[in-house]
């Protein structure tokens, strides 16, 4: 009796509807972020400057030898390494997603997440010793533990974007836990292909209400009415950005010809509460009922 044939593995596709484009003043970027070099540089002076700003951008973060590693790893799952399921692709490839060659899907691909175990190099990444250094500073010397991974790819003309919110709008612990999100870029990041773009300082402002619009978001009205100061963090490769949770950001739309891969990881403190869901969405609005970042 022969074996039964592996089972396909399912496809994923990004959940929120074709819809129209952004507003270019959503993106508008007011500054361009300074850069430290290194996690090294990460000390006191840094670590005050990331609780008034909410955000570091470090070049440097990781060497060429360390990012073209999870940059192989990170390809080797987006090609359908088996055994690995958890690739979703943009709505803009559902309709001809079965006509599609392998590179093809390769440059449709949206999101990527819980690959820490599928990938030694990507697990390698995410514990880094100066990582793990620089968040537990800026977590005020707590032991931080890594509760969240996923990779953010933005393929082609097709990379929709990701509207302004607030990481913590997505996680269920205790109000004021302390949230460490590192943005890792991959391939070189820039305002036309969709780099990070921050409102400065916009942590400190406290919770602000979510809408179900394009995506779970804070409303564009809120943003363009509210807001202080855009910054737009450009990274070459291996560059890092470490950001608040509570901290507004967003991503405008790539249209330009070249891909922007990132990795993205989130950590607390490893002493750090769980709360109910329903303590989250009275902060952050009901609608963010079941929606994952």
């Amino acid at each position: 009796m022969s074996a039964a044939a592996p089972a396909e593995p399912k496809i994923h596709f990004d959940y929120m509807p074709a819809c129209a484009e952004h507003a270019p003043d959503l993106y508008k970027p007011d500054g361009l972020a300074d850069s430290l070099h290194g996690l090294d540089g990460i000390g006191d002076a840094e670590s005050a400057r990331f609780d008034e700003d909410g955000f570091l951008a470090v070049e440097g973060a990781f060497t060429p030898d360390e990012t073209r590693a999870a940059s192989d790893g990170l390809n080797a799952l987006m090609r359908g390494q088996e055994g690995f399921n958890g690739i979703m692709y943009e709505n803009a490839a559902r309709e001809r997603f079965a006509e599609l060659n392998a590179d093809e899907r390769y440059d449709a691909v949206r999101k990527l997440f819980n690959f820490v175990e599928h990938d030694a190099r990507l697990q390698a990444l995410s514990s880094h010793p100066r990582l793990l250094a620089a968040v537990s500073k800026l977590l005020g010397g707590k032991t931080p533990k890594l509760f969240q991974d996923m990779a953010l790819v933005k393929p082609p003309r097709i990379g929709r974007e990701k509207p302004w919110h607030q990481d913590n709008a997505y996680f269920n612990y205790a109000q004021g836990t302390p949230v460490v999100g590192v943005w890792i870029a991959l391939d070189e990041a820039t305002v036309a292909n969709g780099c990070m773009h921050v409102w400065r300082g916009g942590h400190r402002e406290g919770a602000r209400l979510h809408f179900k619009k394009r995506d779970w978001q804070i409303c564009d009205a809120d943003m363009l009415a509210n807001r202080k100061t855009v910054i737009a963090v450009p990274l070459k490769p291996g560059g890092a950005l470490l950001f608040n949770g509570m901290l507004p950001h967003g991503t405008p739309t790539n249209h330009s010809p070249l891909r922007r891969r990132a990795l993205q990881f989130h950590y607390a403190p490893e002493d750090a509460a769980k709360a109910p869901e329903e303590e989250r969405l009275k902060l952050f609005g009901s609608e963010g009922k079941n929606v994952t970042c």
